[in-house]
């Protein structure tokens, strides 16, 4: 049974970092894509970023991400840890949300990131 994990979300003002992170258990981790997704409040889910499956991030696995966090947002992987991770950085208002991963079509329970001054 594969269980994703979440964490690293929190408050933190505008112009702020956060870090999440997605450990990924009971499946072969390195051979799926994995991606972020996030829901704001009376908001559909919407895609963040994905990468690829295979290697880890410093050989290039190839990523994409969403134009409104491309240039701010950076996905990673770390196939050791079967772990996945989101660095944000200049965070606004606008990506309050609930964030998810999914893996091979699983989803983790999200961890809430929180942009207010």
């Amino acid at each position: 049974q594969v269980q994703l994990v979440e964490s690293g979300g929190g408050l933190v003002q505008p112009g702020g970092s956060l870090r999440l992170s997605c450990v990924v258990s009971g499946s072969i981790f390195r051979i799926y894509r994995v991606a972020w997704y996030r829901q704001a409040p009376e908001k559909e889910r919407e895609f963040v970023a994905v990468i690829d499956s295979g290697s880890n991030t410093k050989s290039g696995s190839s990523t994409n991400y969403a134009d409104s966090v491309r240039g701010r947002f950076a996905i990673s992987r770390d196939n050791a840890k079967n772990t996945v991770y989101l660095q944000m950085n200049s965070l606004k208002p606008e990506d309050t949300a609930v964030y998810y991963c999914n893996f091979n079509g699983n989803w983790g329970q999200g961890t809430q990131v929180t942009v207010s001054s």
